[in-house]
């Protein structure tokens, strides 16, 4: 039996046996680089130079650190949808053997065209090769030498026949921030642009990430002065605490996107291509950031609930479990109630009580819900979102590992509300420094519930 026969078997039997069970919380990475990242020189393109480690090597660091899933998307350029076809997918069907217990999707860092990088993430079927090989030569903007083919045009046009295709692959926007010219001067990736995503394909271009990669830069060994660079290589256009500015921002553009009604989620990743004990700036998939899922143990449920915001974000550990009920709709769904009704929001989390891969025992000292008017109008910014309560210690229950809380109020007009918490004291998370250590600076982001008052 081929390789490809026994991962796609191993497949159809894990989704057998995993159908009946409940779901639950299964922490993954939708961004990781290989040895296929690699760069050109003198018209050739070497591998290695980039991303240095094979895939199954990052499937068994995802496996260290605590990840069930995880997705292998390496770099586009000039003709790489040959080389991908034929070398990088069956190297990662090998990594699927050999790491069974990480669920490995296929796919690629997308160089959108009009636009920066996004994970495209394949679902897990007998036509991914092809059908990957098709987009990626279709449209990619770095895989032809033509200029013209860097247009938001050809990105909805990529997305519209990506919704004719059965299963439905997704489209995660990379790093959102980290092109701009300034804090909100968006270059790259634009709140128009994300917008324009989402309204041809809702079911595709689903959301962005929250927190970035490449969170290692000031633990670089032999790292001067000289040679530092910012926290996710974000040059112009911070990050706080880790997070990109347009999730970050009460009332940034996230906040504004949430307002328009828009189902529009955030994730976290590594970005990994050298780990910094290998001399690079990265962690390993799971190291420091988790995406978190909802999900059954199958590619299906997994691709599932990141389309439909079943999801938080947390770094360093901080939170291994994030429940948020509001009037029976969980993280990611729709709660519909009647104008006057009292709406009480129940929390369940778990602060995990063991060291994270730092050797750290964070504490979370915090945990903010955050609200904001459905205004269904279109918004790069929502002033009106705001931090309706604050809870600590003293205002919540606490039992082991279990943190519970609940917030009341009642209900005027159509809201979402979203919860962040942190293991610092910081008020609003602070722009970060260069240089700054990531490991005592962590949050948990999850994504919202929505309340629609009928």
């Amino acid at each position: 039996m081929s390789r490809l026969m026994i991962a796609l078997v191993g497949a159809s039997l894990m989704a057998m046996t995993a159908h009946a069970e409940e779901r639950q919380w299964l922490a993954g990475d939708h961004h990781v680089h290989s040895r296929y990242s690699g760069r050109y020189k003198d018209g050739v393109y070497t591998l290695g130079t980039d991303g240095i480690y094979p895939m199954a090597r990052n499937a068994e660091m995802a496996r260290t650190y605590g990840l069930s899933w995880m997705a292998a998307i390496d770099h586009g350029g000039l003709n790489l949808s040959k080389q991908r076809f034929e070398q990088t997918w069956p190297e990662l069907v090998a990594a699927r053997v050999s790491v069974p217990e990480v669920i490995q999707f296929y796919g690629m860092e997308l160089d959108t065209p009009g636009g920066d990088h996004a994970s495209l993430i394949m679902p897990l079927d007998s036509r991914e090769r092809e059908t990957l090989r098709h987009l990626e030569s279709a449209y990619a903007k770095d895989e032809v030498d033509d200029p013209a083919r860097d247009t938001t045009a050809k990105m909805l046009n990529m997305l519209h026949e990506m919704r004719t295709l059965t299963p439905e692959a997704l489209v995660i926007a990379n790093h959102p921030s980290r092109s701009a010219n300034g804090l909100t001067d968006y270059n790259g990736h634009t709140p128009a642009e994300l917008r324009a995503w989402n309204d041809t394909a809702p079911e595709i271009a689903v959301g962005m990430e929250g927190a970035p990669g490449h969170q290692g830069t000031s633990l670089k060994p032999g790292i001067t002065p000289e040679t530092l660079r910012k926290r996710g290589y974000y040059v112009k256009s911070p990050t706080f605490g880790g997070f990109d500015a347009m999730t970050a921002t009460v009332g940034g553009v996230w906040d504004g996107l949430l307002s328009e009604g828009r189902r529009f989620w955030i994730t976290a990743s590594s970005d990994s291509h050298r780990n910094i004990a290998d001399g690079g700036e990265d962690f390993w998939p799971g190291q420091y950031a988790k995406t978190w899922v909802l999900a059954r143990r199958t590619p299906q449920d997994i691709l599932d609930g990141l389309r439909h915001g079943r999801v938080f974000v947390t770094t360093g550990d901080l939170v291994s479990e994030l429940n948020m009920n509001a009037s029976g709709a969980d993280i990611g769904g729709t709660a519909k109630v009647k104008p006057g009704q009292t709406v009480t929001v129940k929390v369940r989390l778990r602060d995990p009580a063991g060291s994270n891969a730092h050797g750290d025992k964070p504490a979370l000292k915090r945990v903010d819900l955050i609200m904001g008017d459905i205004t269904g109008k279109p918004a790069d910014s929502h002033p009106t979102t705001r931090v309706v309560r604050c809870f600590t210690s003293a205002d919540w229950q606490q039992n082991g590992e279990i943190i519970t809380l609940s917030y009341s109020f009642t209900a005027r007009r159509s809201v979402y509300i979203r919860l962040r918490g942190t293991s610092t004291d910081e008020q609003e998370p602070k722009e970060d420094p260069i240089g700054e250590n990531p490991w005592p600076d962590l949050w948990v982001y999850a994504n919202p519930v929505f309340i629609e008052v009928k």
